[in-house]
């Protein structure tokens, strides 16, 4: 039977369509991704070889842009939330991502890299909230697992196809890294008309007081109520998000694993696609759990599966167990993606989603520098059981947290207005 988390959710027909909306979104997810992906690998070589620079600036850079991008969420999601409406937010932050992403090929000096990167990820941070948000009304209750697994999944393929794409580039125009990145700005520009001209605006979502009456299908209309604070049940949430993101550090340390462990580095690039296609086909059929079981019981076997992937990675020692436990990895985030953002939905109700996904968002963002850098203190210091074997020990204390969250609480059905009305038809 399905989890109790699940019930009291209309169930879709067998065969049911995506929105519009979110078939949308999740094509945008992963023609950014093929752009962000096709130079991403290629910066830190770009930095040290051709702009004369070194790994702090490179560590500099990242943490600087990433920061910039995880402290706009929570804004962005609940100006979202005050405006009354998504679309501009997420154009506006692919836009600046596409724009700002082919300046890297024109970069003479590290800060002018860094210039680039922080505009990329600002407007990373302009847009992720108001478009998973924007996911989140786009769907049925007892689809929007299945919607955020979509996205998800695409966001992943898009993943896996940049970098070949970046290589085959190579393969043909040996060492013309500049061009490279100019031409990034292809399906980077593809993304933001693909939105202006497909994406359809939700109706009024507006966090005041005053906002507009929608129908209930009844033959009578109820105004919805403000947005609701964020209690302390969704804060515990929060809470494990950061205490499980503090043992979750870069994939590079399992890149680097990888190669101690005997995995050649020209074979390391077709390990790392295959990673994001598991991700990607994992995502599609991870939403549709959630959508059954619920999505508590999703995120505590992903975290229960990644301590576990973890001290896989500490304890091997030959390469095939590394890519055993790098297609274990990749069924973690089946598990976890589509169930951490469906909770959000479910732990806010109805109002409010913007703020409440830009608040998920920081708390994932804020744990993720300081994750890296104790990670690779432990390893370096302590070796490689200590480093793992710190991430999933803060992987069950996670579990342990999420296991104290009311999923009940909350939670506001809202399918009460139709994606007709909404303009957003399957």
């Amino acid at each position: 039977m399905p989890h109790p988390e699940a019930q009291g959710e209309s169930v879709p027909p067998r065969g049911g369509k995506l929105s519009r909306n979110v078939r949308l979104l999740g094509l945008a997810s992963l023609l950014n991704d093929v752009a962000s992906e096709m130079i991403y690998p290629l910066m830190p070589q770009f930095l040290i070889g051709v702009l004369k620079g070194n790994k702090f600036q490179l560590g500099l850079i990242e943490g600087v842009a990433d920061s910039a991008s995880s402290l706009l969420k929570p804004w962005m999601g609940a100006w979202s939330d005050r405006a009354g409406r998504r679309k501009s937010f997420v154009v506006l932050g692919y836009l600046a991502s596409a724009v700002s992403r082919p300046l890297i090929g024109l970069a003479a000096a590290p800060w002018h890299l860094l210039a680039a990167r922080s505009a990329d990820r600002i407007g990373k941070g302009i847009r992720t909230a108001p478009r998973d948000a924007l996911v989140a009304e786009s769907s049925e209750d007892a689809m929007r697992g299945r919607a955020f697994g979509f996205q998800r999944a695409m966001d992943h393929l898009g993943a896996a196809f940049g970098p070949l794409l970046g290589a085959l580039f190579l393969w043909i125009a040996p060492n013309e890294l500049r061009t490279l990145f100019l031409l990034s700005i292809v399906p980077g520009l593809a993304v933001a008309v693909l939105l202006v001209l497909g994406l359809r605006e939700r109706a009024a979502v507006s966090g005041g007081s005053a906002a507009p009456p929608v129908a209930t299908g009844c033959g009578e209309t109820v105004a919805h109520p403000a947005v609701p604070p964020i209690d302390g049940n969704f804060r515990l949430y929060l809470f494990s998000l950061v205490v499980f993101t503090l043992g979750n550090s870069s994939d590079a340390f399992l890149l680097l694993r990888a190669g101690e462990l005997g995995v050649p580095t020209a074979v390391l690039p077709l390990l790392w696609c295959l990673f994001h296609v598991v991700k990607s086909s994992g995502n599609l059929v991870g939403g549709r759990l959630v959508d059954r079981w619920g999505p508590r019981p999703m995120i505590l076997a992903g975290w229960l599966l990644y301590a576990a992937v973890y001290l896989g990675f500490a304890l091997a020692h030959e390469a095939w167990q590394v890519w055993v436990c790098f297609l274990a990895y990749g069924i973690h985030f089946a598990l976890t993606e589509p169930a951490e953002r469906t909770f959000v939905t479910h732990l806010v109700g109805p109002r409010g989603k913007g703020r409440a996904f830009g608040w998920f968002n920081l708390a994932i963002g804020i744990a993720t520098f300081p994750a890296s850098v104790a990670f690779g203190w432990l390893y370096d210091r302590f070796g490689a059981l200590a480093a793992f074997g710190w991430g999933a020990g803060l992987a069950l204390a996670a579990a342990a947290l999420l296991a104290g969250v009311n999923s009940a609480r909350g939670r506001i059905p809202d399918r009460g207005v139709s994606n007709k009305r909404q303009g957003d038809s399957s």
